[in-house]
């Protein structure tokens, strides 16, 4: 969680007890282990407890404020802006490491703990930065600069990763931080690695880190285009690593559905060959994200449809087949549904949709 490391900032563990004069139906409001709400322990607690005050109408009216409880308010903002604060030196702490030069002619016991700390500093990073207010005050500290520039190519493979994984946990739902992130060239970067690198851990993370810039990203999709990204998505759902091929085809799945557009973009690069291609390998859970895509690359798209009738990919016979391998696996019912549509997509004739009904 953001907020391991600043234990000491934690807001008072009980609220002082209300004055008689504020309770709304004497001993009442405590049935049923319903009274005081727990303190809020965050900035967004403070606001909602401030929200949720503001819009009550008690009856009687309120009595001023105790001494008591107006100095618990006071420690518990105070408090929560420290911890903040103190996150914010974390970061800094974290930059400050990062950003030291490797040594120069060191032994390999100092190059190994001088590995290790960084490492520790990346992986606090990206703790800290689940938090979106951490994460916009990283890239104002010029974090995403040194992310992109020095460690997401180059270095130990340890480094590269979890500098991808950063960029991706910053980067995720914050359209001003993705805006900086594809400024600053990194979108390349990461479907380079996701293409080329040696290490299937920083292709995995390279992959979460796109699409944290291409989902719900309009500028980072049309970014993505012009670098052939699908070609490189595709090269990743062929690999040997379960978890690259599951991600990739999820990941075009959800491209295909927020963005039928570019449906005949994919058609003309052979996309519905390679996808009945990779059906016909050995089954795995992997062919449901198959299905998916190619159910989606059809939906409401002619072309795609005529290219799945296509005699030479005998793709009706396959799905027939997978049918009946699957009908007694309540496990694979997913992937039976999307055979059983592109079944009734690609194949079905008049006649037969008129038995059905």
């Amino acid at each position: 969680m953001a907020n391991q490391g600043s234990g000491s900032s934690r807001l008072p563990l009980a609220l002082p007890p209300a004055s008689q004069g504020c309770s709304s139906g004497g001993s009442g409001s405590s049935a049923g282990g319903s009274g005081n709400p727990p303190p809020p322990r965050n900035l967004q607690g403070l606001l909602q407890m401030a929200i949720t005050a503001g819009s009550e109408e008690p009856d009687p009216p309120p009595e001023p404020m105790s001494e008591e409880r107006r100095q618990w308010l006071q420690e518990a903002m105070s408090a929560a802006f420290r911890g903040q604060r103190e996150e914010v030196e974390q970061m800094k702490n974290c930059l400050r490491v990062l950003s030291q030069p490797t040594p120069a002619s060191a032994g390999e016991a100092e190059l190994a703990a001088d590995q290790q700390e960084r490492e520790g500093a990346l992986e606090l990073l990206a703790d800290l930065c689940e938090n979106m207010d951490n994460a916009a005050d990283f890239c104002q500290l010029s974090g995403m600069h040194l992310l992109v520039g020095r460690y997401l190519e180059t270095g130990p493979a340890g480094l590269r990763w979890r500098a991808a994984q950063l960029i991706g946990t910053c980067s995720q739902n914050v359209a001003a931080i993705q805006e900086q992130v594809l400024g600053l060239g990194a979108l390349r970067k990461l479907l380079r690695l996701l293409d080329r690198d040696p290490c299937d851990a920083v292709r995995v993370k390279a992959l979460f880190a796109i699409s944290c810039l291409v989902r719900e990203q309009e500028a980072g999709l049309l970014q993505f285009l012009r670098l052939d990204g699908f070609s490189v998505l595709m090269r990743a759902m062929q690999q040997q690593v379960q978890k690259l091929k599951v991600k990739s085809a999820f990941l075009l799945q959800n491209l295909l559905v927020g963005h039928p557009e570019h449906k005949g973009t994919l058609c003309s690069m052979g996309m519905v060959q390679q996808l009945v291609a990779l059906v016909r390998t050995e089954h795995s859970p992997f062919h449901e994200h198959v299905l998916g895509a190619l159910c989606s690359l059809v939906t409401d798209f002619p072309q795609g449809v005529r290219e799945c009738r296509e005699p030479e990919l005998g793709l009706e016979e396959l799905l027939r087949h997978r049918c009946q391998l699957l009908q007694q696996h309540e496990e694979y019912q997913e992937e039976l549904e999307f055979c059983e549509k592109l079944l009734q997509t690609c194949f079905s004739t008049p006649t037969d949709d008129i038995m059905d009904r």
